[in-house]
This record gives structure tokens, C-alpha cells and sequence, in this order.
């Protein structure tokens, strides 16, 4: 063979590494140069880890009976359910109804404190909500809260009893709506 052939041969053999090995070598100096790294979070609630599952931690909640089979939307207030409160209901009212056809699947909660909660504006703006008292619930709610994260904020039980997210109090609704739908499409429960 001559060294003109030998030499074409190898400028070959560099044409066809380049073309698998360029992309690949651009792509790893995008990534690790930070050019295009993915945030690796996409949902927009704290998902709670490690998972507390409501029926083992307190098997006598009134909470397991009212969501048996579906997701529940758990609104926590121990005070007076004065402006913020109601806006929150609000929030939660209409996030349900955000979620079409899939809101058949998810029950609205308001774990309330010892000042019992205006029951005509409940009847009147909020059909359907479920009221509670309950302290020891209470109480495990704002242990697994996340510290970084506001207080007053929503929780997201799955039809198995477990706690899986948190919402901040100001999150969007349409935010929380589209993590409750992501987590509604991949599951085969509730």
C-alpha cells in the first residue's frame, strides 16, 4: 500500500471517529462547562422525603376515613380563619377545579384550629370542603413541613395515606395544578 493510500485511510478513519465522538465531546463540554445544565427540579412544591404515611403514624385520623381513595388537599390553619385563610380556601377551591376532569380524584381538607370556622361562608363559597380538628395531625403536618419553606402552606396526600408534597402559601395555583397533575397522571391509585 502506498503512503498516499495509508495516509487517506487514516484522515478516513479520523472523519468517521470526529463524527461520533464531536457531538459527544461538545455535549460533555456544555454540560460540565455549565452552558446546559438542567436544574434537575421540575415541580414546584417540596416533595417530602422521607414519606410519612398518615395511617401508620396515626391510624385513628378522621383524615384517613375522608380520603380513603382519593388524593386529599390538606389546608392547615390553627388561627382564626380571617383574610389569609379564606384566601388560601380560595386558592384550594379553585386549584380542585383547575383540574377538569380529574377533579373527581381529589378531596379538599381544612384542618382547622380550636376557633370552630365561619360554617355559612364555608357553606356558601366552599361545597364539598371537608372540615376537621384534629391536633396530633396537626402537629405532624408542621414537623414535615420543609424548614427552609413558609408556614401556612398546603399538603398533598396520596390515596394510601402518604403525605408526598408541601405548596408554599404563595405559590401559583396553576403551579401547584400542574404538580398535582403530574403526580395524577403517573399514578394508578385514586
Amino acid at each position: 500500500m502506498s503512503k498516499k493510500k495509508t495516509t487517506w485511510a487514516r484522515v478516513q478513519m479520523l472523519l468517521i471517529a470526529s463524527v461520533f465522538f464531536g457531538p459527544l465531546a461538545v455535549a460533555t463540554w456544555m454540560y460540565y462547562g455549565g452552558h446546559l445544565q438542567p436544574n434537575g427540579q421540575t415541580n414546584h412544591g417540596a416533595l417530602l422525603e422521607p414519606i410519612v404515611n398518615i395511617v401508620d403514624e396515626l391510624p385513628d385520623a378522621e383524615i384517613i376515613e375522608s380520603g380513603d381513595g382519593f388524593w386529599v388537599l390538606i389546608y392547615p390553619n390553627e388561627s382564626e380563619c380571617l383574610e389569609d385563610c379564606r384566601t388560601a380556601l380560595y386558592t384550594v377551591r379553585q386549584s380542585r377545579k383547575m383540574l377538569g376532569k380529574e377533579m373527581d380524584r381529589l378531596v379538599r381538607v381544612f384542618l382547622h384550629g380550636e376557633s370552630l370556622p365561619d360554617t355559612v361562608f364555608l357553606a356558601d363559597e366552599h361545597i364539598g370542603l371537608i372540615t376537621m380538628r384534629d391536633f396530633a395531625l396537626s402537629a405532624l403536618l408542621g414537623n414535615k413541613k420543609p424548614a427552609a419553606l413558609s408556614v401556612g402552606g398546603y399538603f398533598l396526600m396520596d390515596p394510601l395515606g402518604n403525605l408526598v408534597m408541601y405548596f408554599e402559601p404563595e405559590i401559583d395555583p396553576s403551579d401547584m395544578v400542574e404538580d398535582i397533575q403530574r403526580l395524577l397522571k403517573l399514578s394508578r391509585i385514586g
